[in-house]
């Protein structure tokens, strides 16, 4: 049976305390239900894209690189397009504010990238 390694959804849960602590004053301040909303919904998609690829990482860790490659890479590729077909559902059909939806997936998206980038580097540097 493998071992999880819990650390890497413990970061993602700081990164969100983090951040939501961090935008909580203006967010509340300035901003509308509706921007709120769409900050909300974007944080939970890039939260859900990055637990899929930790998924993927500690499925095919230990695997041949083959499966590792096409669990990590092709996923990653799956989970761009199903975040971007989303994205453009949650505008076309269901309206959402596009900025906040859009810039809260981008900085969401590049905060938990380089923590799945960091978490894979420690993993194989570990063995």
């Amino acid at each position: 049976m493998m071992k999880i390694d819990w650390s890497f959804p413990r970061r993602v849960f700081i990164t969100l305390v983090i951040v939501g602590a961090g935008g909580a004053y203006p967010l509340l301040k300035y901003g509308t239900s509706e921007v709120r909303e769409a900050v909300l919904i974007g944080a939970l998609m890039t939260t859900l894209n990055v637990l899929a690829g930790y998924a993927a990482i500690e499925y095919s860790y230990g695997k041949s690189m083959t499966t590792f490659l096409t669990y990590v890479l092709g996923g990653m590729g799956i989970r761009m397009v199903a975040l971007g077909a989303v994205l453009v559902l949650l505008i076309r059909v269901f309206g959402f504010h596009t900025e906040p939806l859009v810039w809260s997936i981008v900085i969401f998206y590049v905060l938990f990238l380089a923590l799945e980038i960091s978490f894979i580097q420690k993993k194989f540097t570990h063995t």
